[in-house]
């Protein structure tokens, strides 16, 4: 007889946006989970990206290319093919991704990063970039973004010219969606602090509280920044990974429920 799946059975909330969700979802499907799928958020580039144009034309200007997130790496390449640019044109320029999903995404087009943090964070891009002092760094990225990155990097020399590229803004959720949650579900899982924020109030302006879902859903965070959004909207015995990345994610489930198997 074949052993029970660790997390079989398990309703699981994935509130990441549908395009980025697959890794997450795949992986708790071989767990034996239910995946239940709740964009909290959209990826909306902003207006106006003529600042990145301008930006992407100067390269060689800059000595480092930072990319926080697989959305600023993707809205960044298509900008510079829609002005016909080679980044491999630009040897000399150094480029880093903040965690291993942005790493890849780089590689997926061609580009081996040149930096890598060892904990997956702004602090540390900031704290660990190589050969910062004097450099002029490009930074595209989410609009609001957390300032520690660019602040840190500014502290320790470098010019940074950070430009706004997309926003995470809340999506419009199914009405199946609202009625799974009402179902009841195990866990809740976050993987940046805009999920949180705009899953809160998805919930919220349904007339759902989301701090007391049907089945008491343990809140599950991919890192600790985004274990201090879910705090500050009132979440509480939040469980958090080690490893800040979907599988990460998938590992903490994981060990939770096998410890807490009734």
């Amino acid at each position: 007889m074949n052993s029970p799946l660790p997390l079989e059975g398990l309703r699981v909330v994935v509130t990441r946006p549908k395009v980025r969700a697959a890794e997450l979802v795949a992986g708790l499907r071989a767990r034996g989970a239910t995946p239940i799928l709740f964009p909290a958020i959209e990826i909306t580039p902003t207006k106006d990206l003529e600042r990145l144009d301008q930006a992407l034309a100067e390269l060689p200007a800059y000595q480092w290319l930072v990319f926080t997130s697989v959305n600023s790496v993707a809205l960044t390449w298509q900008r510079m093919a829609a002005i016909d640019l080679d980044p491999q044109s630009h040897p000399s320029l150094r480029v880093a991704a903040i965690g291993p999903a942005t790493a890849a995404a780089l590689r997926e087009r061609g580009v081996e990063p040149d930096f890598v943090p060892q904990v997956f964070i702004g602090e540390s891009v900031g704290r660990e970039l190589p050969d910062a002092a004097g450099a002029r760094v490009l930074l595209p990225r989410a609009a609001g973004a957390r300032p520690a990155l660019p602040r840190i990097l500014r502290a320790r020399g470098a010019t940074v010219d950070e430009i706004p590229i997309y926003r995470a803004v809340a999506a419009t959720p199914r009405p199946e969606s609202l009625d799974d949650l009402r179902q009841g579900v195990a866990a809740l899982t976050f993987t940046s602090p805009s999920t949180v924020q705009h899953f809160v109030f998805i919930l919220r302006h349904a007339g759902l509280d989301p701090l007391a879902l049907p089945g008491d859903p343990v809140v599950a965070c991919i890192g600790p920044v985004t274990t201090a959004a879910a705090q500050g909207h009132g979440y509480r015995g939040i469980i958090e990974a080690e490893q800040y990345t979907a599988e990460g994610l998938l590992r903490l489930l994981e060990e939770h429920f096998t410890e807490h198997v009734s």
